[in-house]
């Protein structure tokens, strides 16, 4: 007889995650993705000027905020016709690539590594390396006054958890200079950004910051701390774990997925905008490895199985955020957006599988592991490092624009400060989660309708009208996993670095634990 497990709330992802899942002979057959929070974003954007969009979007996040409201900016500037200014692109660039570095040590160390660590094994730690005795004395002096959060609440180590003392001990000294790390990155944004979280540099037309000589001194400052904490230690701990106490799970594939991947383009890496550092594309669970062109309009959401006004899939532009809580069926208030009509995964896998990343190909060919949750933290570490290469070109380039003395580089069109009074726009990006795309429509100056698809829309979506499962439902099924102890169903949820607070647009305050049926 199958076994019904609930773990309500998911800890350790942003927003309020609900999963169920049916386990019969120690293997999920079947599950649902719940975003239990409703916020309405798109409705209070209604009726407001435009330019507001940008600020207001950045508050459905405290993480990816940058992301939202950079890609805001452009849905704007494509309505109005404004073009962005080289030295803005960069700036923009280095605000929100900040973020990034910011974003996924956080994700590997502080969100994902403590499903795969006995904690307690730093007790039978007997070097005699100073910071090591000193992260061990930490964490036991937590144990011995019974409070060990953000350690705890987390399900019991299992047979592919890392109980080797040195490595664990290792593993949460690296935990702990991550959250130094983070500040750290955090600041670099705010001096280009203005302020974190929720920069006020971009704005519709470019950015309102010129910065000065000692901002940008101060910026790759900051930038050499946390370029050499993620290259010398954040991606090697990843390779390291993925390659070694998590190779059987990568072998394995678990957690892989529908198959189909999907990814926007991100990062303008020339005046156009047109090449990016990362490349958009489309990849059909019907034919692995072949990357197709994007085409938007072959973008739709469901909301069969959503509390929203049931209707047809719909394009963003004629989609609708109308609450329906009697909606018999719907279990989630997330919509299920598709490609073509196939759920598709976005995020760091998607991306470097789109872009045929050698690296990352490269190391799964190595040590034969296939798509699934340990190739995601490979993933994000292999993009991680084009993104530090990266902030430094960017930086360089700014620098010699802002330094010309003949000619004063523009950071604003200042030609598009107005809205129009009729149009609509739309803009596809990537945030640190996965693809992200925006659409409006403005009507009198001011907007009429506005739909953000957001990475975790894609990923954590609910059945369609067809019934398919989204990519974090299939990927659930097939996974090994102890009905009393569902350690690896998180491992899976975690791998995708969820953002229910992105998704949702009503807290259970009885929040579940596990329950059986």
């Amino acid at each position: 007889m199958a076994k019904r497990v609930v773990i309500d709330p998911v800890t350790r992802v942003e927003g309020h995650l609900r999963i169920e899942v049916e386990i019969e002979n120690n293997v999920v057959t079947n599950a649902w993705a719940q975003g239990t929070m409703f916020r309405g974003i798109e409705q209070i954007l209604q009726g407001r000027d435009p330019r507001d969009a940008v600020y207001i979007t950045e508050r459905v996040c405290g993480v990816c905020m940058a992301s939202h409201g950079w890609t805001s900016a452009m849905a704007i500037e494509d309505a109005q016709g404004a073009s962005v200014p080289r030295a803005a692109q960069l700036i923009r660039n280095l605000i929100a690539g900040s973020l990034w570095l910011h974003d996924h040590p956080l994700h590997f160390y502080h969100l994902s590594a403590l499903d795969y660590l006995d904690v307690l094994a730093v007790n039978h730690y007997q070097g005699n390396v100073a910071e090591l005795l000193a992260v061990k004395n930490k964490i036991m002096s937590l144990v011995t006054a019974g409070d060990t959060a953000p350690l705890t609440p987390r399900y019991q180590p299992d047979s592919y958890s890392v109980r080797d003392p040195e490595i664990v001990t290792t593993a949460l000294a690296h935990y702990l200079e991550a959250l130094k790390i983070q500040g750290k990155a955090k600041k670099m944004s705010a001096v280009l950004g203005g302020k974190q979280p929720h920069q006020s540099s971009i704005v519709v037309g470019g950015v309102t910051i010129y910065p000065r000589k000692e901002q940008l001194e101060a910026f790759r400052t900051l930038l050499n701390e946390v370029v050499s904490f993620a290259e010398l230690t954040y991606v090697p701990d990843v390779v390291s774990f993925c390659t070694g106490p998590l190779l059987e799970l990568g072998k394995a594939g678990v957690g892989a997925g529908p198959g189909g991947y999907i990814a926007y383009g991100g990062f303008p890496m020339d005046d156009s905008g047109t090449e990016k550092l990362f490349k958009g594309g489309f990849i059909s669970s019907e034919a692995p490895g072949v990357v197709e062109a994007l085409d938007m309009s072959r973008i739709t959401e469901s909301a069969a199985s959503a509390w929203y006004k049931e209707g047809e899939p719909a394009h963003p532009w004629a989609g609708e955020t109308v609450i329906d809580f009697d909606k018999k069926g719907a279990y989630t208030f997330i919509k299920s957006p598709r490609y073509k009509g196939e759920a598709a995964e976005v995020g760091p896998l998607a991306r470097m599988l789109v872009m045929q990343h050698s690296g990352l190909l490269d190391l799964m060919g190595r040590y034969g592991i296939k798509p699934g949750a340990v190739a995601r933290h490979l993933a994000r570490a292999q993009e991680t490092l084009l993104i530090t290469k990266s902030m430094y070109r960017w930086l360089d380039d700014l620098e010699t624009l802002l330094g010309s003395k003949t000619v004063r580089p523009d950071i604003h069109d200042s030609k598009h400060w107005d809205p129009p009074a009729q149009g609509q726009g739309a803009a596809l990006n990537e945030a640190p989660r996965g693809a992200l795309g925006h659409w409006l429509k403005i009507d009198q100056h001011v907007i009429s309708n506005y739909q953000m698809v957001v990475p975790t829309t894609w990923n954590i979506s609910p059945r369609d009208e067809k019934n398919i499962p989204g990519p974090v439902e299939q990927a659930l099924i097939g996974v090994p996993v102890d009905p009393d102890n569902p350690v690896n169903v998180v491992r899976v949820i975690r791998s995708f670095d969820p953002c229910l607070a992105c998704a949702v647009h009503l807290i259970d305050a009885d929040g579940e634990k596990i329950v059986k049926i």
